[in-house]
């Protein structure tokens, strides 16, 4: 019974923390990415990441994937900001959004600056300039279209409306990704390290917003 009780008072204090076990867990793997960044290990997986995505190359999906990156860039994000700006009545979320952006967008240039990783070279399908690590489009799409994601969960009632909507903006936030490696402007591990550290600040994020009461679940 002790053993029991001992399991279930476990398992319930890692419900209750679970977010933040999430982002500890993404900030681990962000360490070891760098860790192995600077040794010149990660390598070894960025190679074996690109010899699978490199199967698919063709023209009909290098059409589409140039048009999913694009999603990924500042015109659509800016647009969308602007657009809740002016349609949406509770001018909170718009200013968060925004913030956000330009939160992520500082602190994406900050460590680029800092790690200094040129992009790869050899197999480039679009022009891309300044630093590979970590992927801005990458970093930016997780940090605002994941915002976006959690203003969906906690505000839209239908719930076959959220988990549509959800589902589409997370298959979008993961092609992104996809899109940065398969054009050969981005590592495998320049789009692992985006994502951890935007999942990492998202749930920082929300925590504060939620405890603070700015947004709160419906």
């Amino acid at each position: 019974m002790k053993l029991q009780k001992i399991s279930a008072k476990i398992l319930r204090i890692i419900k209750q923390n679970s977010p933040l076990i999430i982002a500890v867990l993404m900030l681990m793997i962000c360490f070891i990415i760098i860790e192995n960044l600077f040794e010149n290990d990660i390598y070894k997986f960025d190679d074996y990441v690109y010899k699978y995505i490199s199967l698919i190359i063709s023209p009909s999906m290098t059409v589409f994937l140039k048009l999913i990156t694009d999603l990924g860039s500042v015109l659509p994000v800016v647009i969308i900001c602007i657009l809740a700006f002016l349609f949406m009545k509770n001018k909170i979320y718009a200013k968060l959004m925004t913030l956000n952006l330009v939160i992520i967008t500082t602190l994406n240039l900050i460590i680029k600056n800092i790690v200094s990783r040129p992009r790869p070279t050899g197999f480039r399908l679009i022009d891309e300039t300044g630093y590979s690590f970590p992927s801005g489009h990458s970093m930016v799409s997780m940090a605002f279209y994941g915002f976006i994601i959690y203003l969906i969960y906690i505000y839209v009632k239908s719930k076959p409306l959220k988990v549509t909507l959800i589902t589409i903006l997370s298959l979008m936030i993961f092609l992104i990704g996809i899109s940065r490696i398969y054009l050969g402007v981005h590592y495998a591990s320049d789009v692992v390290q985006g994502f951890c550290i935007s999942v990492a600040y998202l749930i920082l994020v929300t925590n504060i917003l939620s405890k603070n009461k700015i947004l709160v679940r419906n």
